[in-house]
C-alpha cells in the first residue's frame, strides 16, 4: 500500500541527531585553524573582514603586541654630545660665545625730539669669562649680515634673514617683541658658528661695541 503525501504528513519529526562519530569532530573553518581546545570563530559575514590566526614571528620574538604605540618604543632613544668646551674638537674649534640674549630695548630721541629709534640690549655669554653687553640698532645688525654675506658667499643659507622693517608699527609692542626674537636668533646663529664667530668681521664689530 502506498504511504500518504509528504505534504499530508502532521507527525513531528524526530530531532536530527549526526553520527557519533562526527559529533567528536571539532568543527573547522576553512580558512582558520584552531586547536582543539579553542572555540571556533563564527563565519566571517561578507561585510567583516576575514578573521586571522597567524601572528607574525616578530611579536613572537619580542612579546609585543601589533600597536603602532608598541612599534615607536622600540626606536632607540637619541642622545646629544656637548663638545663646547672642547678645544680638540672640530666643531667647535675657534668658539668663544656660549649663548646670546637679549633681554630688553630702550627707545631714543632723536636730538630734535623727532627720528626716534630703538636700541637693543644684547649680552654675549662666553665661554671663559664674564658676558660681553653690547648695545646694537637694527641697521646695526643688518650691516653686520650684508658684511659677512660678502665675506661668506659659500655660507650664505647659514645666515638667518632678519626681520623685516615696518614705519607704521616699529615702536608696537607685538611689533618690538617679534623683532627681539629674530635678532637674537640672528646673533645665536651667527656666534655659535665657528667660521662666523672666529672671523675677525665678528670680532671687531662686537668689541668695538662694548659698553
Amino acid at each position: 500500500m502506498e504511504g500518504a503525501p509528504e505534504e499530508a504528513s502532521t507527525a513531528p519529526r524526530p530531532p536530527f541527531s549526526p553520527p557519533a562519530d562526527l559529533a567528536a569532530r571539532p568543527a573547522v573553518h576553512p580558512s582558520v585553524h584552531h586547536s582543539p581546545t579553542e572555540t571556533p570563530s563564527p563565519a566571517p559575514s561578507s561585510k567583516s573582514r576575514p578573521v586571522s590566526a597567524v601572528v607574525p614571528p616578530y611579536w613572537h620574538r619580542h612579546e609585543r603586541n601589533a600597536s603602532r604605540a608598541s612599534q615607536s618604543s622600540l626606536v632607540p632613544a637619541i642622545t646629544l654630545e656637548d663638545h663646547a668646551a672642547d678645544p680638540e674638537c672640530e666643531t667647535s674649534r675657534g668658539l668663544w660665545a656660549r649663548s646670546v640674549s637679549i633681554e630688553d630695548h630702550c627707545v631714543v630721541q632723536g636730538k630734535t625730539g623727532v627720528g626716534a629709534y630703538v636700541v637693543w640690549n644684547c649680552t654675549v655669554h662666553t665661554l671663559d669669562g664674564g658676558p660681553i653687553v653690547v648695545r646694537l640698532r637694527y641697521s646695526e645688525f643688518d650691516d653686520l649680515r650684508q658684511r659677512l654675506v660678502s665675506s661668506f658667499p659659500h655660507a650664505r643659507s647659514a645666515l638667518p634673514a632678519l626681520p623685516p622693517k615696518s614705519v607704521l608699527f616699529r615702536f608696537r609692542p607685538n611689533f618690538l617683541e617679534n623683532r627681539r626674537v629674530g635678532l637674537e636668533y640672528f646673533l645665536n646663529c651667527i656666534l655659535l658658528n665657528p667660521e662666523f664667530s672666529s672671523s675677525p668681521i665678528v670680532k671687531d664689530f662686537l668689541f668695538g661695541r662694548m659698553s
